[in-house]
């Protein structure tokens, strides 16, 4: 009978209270972030509860559209405690035509509206309505592809009369 009761609270012990997280933009949620932070397109992602490191696999490099441009590498890592995601590596922004590593998010009041992006630099806030949905994002070559096409329409149709 002890060895059952034993058994019992192993079990007990073993299983989760918690229900699962499905995804990504579930856990961020979980934490006091929003869950559009991370694109759609993450493959998979590991989290440590104990040490808080995530780690995020997206299908490929791509850039997602904010307020601006960000830059997602395949694999985005971060510390994530409740509010913030810290030490992040893989992840950039555009400001004034450069790119910056984005070092730190965080969300401390989240009823002012506003979460803060440290790029190194500066510190940049935006709406936090901006990262509700996770968004669309377009691999590597995509936007140069795109920037590529819609200067060579340009260029077409400035000579179109002269052919």
């Amino acid at each position: 009978m002890a060895l059952i009761a034993l058994f019992g609270l192993l079990i007990l012990k073993l299983i989760p209270f918690a229900a699962p997280l499905d995804s990504i933009h579930d856990l961020l949620r979980s934490h006091g972030l929003p869950g559009g932070l991370f694109p759609k397109s993450v493959e998979s992602f590991v989290f440590d509860g104990d040490t808080g490191l995530l780690e995020a696999r997206l299908y490929g490099p791509c850039y997602a559209k904010y307020d601006g441009m960000a830059f997602f590498e395949q694999v985005v890592r971060g510390n994530l405690s409740h509010g913030e995601l810290r030490a992040v590596v893989g992840l950039s922004q555009e400001e004034l035509f450069l790119w910056l590593p984005v070092k730190e998010i965080k969300v401390s009041d989240p009823a002012s509206g506003v979460i803060l992006f440290d790029i190194g630099l500066a510190h940049k806030q935006m709406s936090l309505s901006l990262f509700e949905e996770p968004p669309d994002c377009r691999p590597e070559g995509a936007a140069l592809l795109g920037f590529r096409e819609g200067f060579q329409g340009i260029k077409e149709r400035a000579f179109q009369g002269q052919r």
